[in-house]
């Protein structure tokens, strides 16, 4: 497959030809629903190209596989959907703690527990609030497309280079197992890391011990302050998100991912009825655009946020209304209540673009 040439692809395959691509050097992973395809297309295709792939004997130690394998210098890549990911947050911590970087695919299913192997979004909190223990974040891509898969995929493995520190790809079980027409990106080669382990004699510098582990509680501050500095930087950088007539809309939906894709079908509904929905998709769940989506709540429309989980998205939909207000009201005025709303389901049910349409109409017609 060239680099320009446009294929048919499922999510999961064009999350791991992109990593390939992007000089991916070890794989590590651990079978479950729905991912699994992610893990079988790197066991052929890592293996043909003479790349590390080993299939763990769990989700913890394919987790801590990586870690090694990132602090021996390769560009590193785990996989799983929810349950499995919940074993991975103790080698995830790990890492923010010592400043590694690594990519994470996270193809969601319903939860909580083993719950079942249907589409969700309920992984949310997990991901964008570090989800380990400890002070940490990870960059969250939220792909809606087999294309996203590739594009975030590809952009994942910089990111996770640029500031050391892990990246997750968090895409629902939807988007995971759907096949779509995308363009691959080129390969490239991982570029070279001056900070691993390495070996004194081979290299012909001094080896380096990296570890998370702090005794001494002034300097684990310290540490842990120079991070927060530098997710100020990702902040500032790297917030990515798409706007769909948000500027005039009646209402505006907010949704990522699958229930993003579903919310473009209620709009079309809309428009034939004269309805003006507009559609506000974060692509990076963490660091979130609250700037952003804060203004257009504040401009007094209600809104409509779309999630297959009960209620953890609306979470930052509620901050982002704040943190506008904190930082561009007056202070001597009273803060004005947002007008959000909530559609969420759980357990792998997904909204329909009918039903999206119909809590809309329902919104709005409370307000005349």
């Amino acid at each position: 497959m060239s680099a320009n040439e446009k294929v048919l692809m499922k999510g999961n395959d064009a999350i791991a030809e992109a990593a390939i691509r992007a000089g991916c050097g070890a794989y590590f992973g651990y079978p479950i629903t729905p991912q699994n395809e992610l893990i079988a297309y790197m066991a052929k295709h890592m293996l043909e190209r003479k790349r590390v792939f080993i299939q763990a004997e769990s989700e913890i130690g394919a987790m801590i596989m990586v870690y090694g394998a990132s602090c021996a210098g390769m560009r590193a890549m785990t996989s799983s959907s929810s349950p499995g990911m919940s074993l991975k947050q103790e080698g995830l911590s790990y890492a923010a703690g010592a400043d590694v970087p690594l990519v994470v695919a996270n193809v969601c299913r319903g939860g909580p527990g083993l719950g079942n192997i249907a589409p969700a979004q309920s992984d949310y909190f997990q991901s964008t609030r570090g989800g380990g223990h400890g002070d940490y974040y990870c960059i969250v891509l939220a792909p809606k497309s087999v294309q996203e898969c590739a594009d975030h995929t590809y952009l994942a493995f910089d990111l996770a280079d640029k500031y050391r520190m892990p990246v997750i790809i968090q895409a629902d079980g939807m988007i995971g197992q759907m096949v779509e027409g995308l363009v691959l990106p080129p390969e490239k080669e991982a570029p070279k890391r001056d900070w691993t382990v390495g070996n004194m004699a081979a290299s012909h510098r001094p080896a380096k011990h990296i570890t998370s582990i702090e005794l001494v509680p002034e300097k684990l501050e310290a540490q842990t302050k120079e991070r927060f500095a530098r997710y100020e930087k990702v902040k500032a950088a790297e917030i990515r998100y798409e706007e769909n007539n948000c500027s005039d809309a009646d209402l505006v939906m907010v949704a990522y991912g699958t229930c993003a894709r579903i919310c473009l079908g209620a709009q079309i509904l809309a428009k034939k009825e004269g309805i003006k929905l507009g559609i506000f998709r974060p692509i990076t769940l963490w660091p979130f655009p609250y700037e952003v989506l804060g203004k257009i709540i504040n401009r007094g429309k209600p809104v409509l946020t779309v999630e297959m989980s009960h209620g953890q998205l609306i979470e930052d939909v509620k901050l982002a209304s704040f943190e506008a207000f904190s930082c561009d009201a007056p202070s001597k005025e009273p803060m004005k209540k947002a007008d959000i709303h909530l559609l969420g389901h759980s357990g792998g049910v997904i909204p329909t673009e009918d039903e999206v349409f119909a809590r809309a109409k329902e919104i709005l017609s409370r307000r005349n």
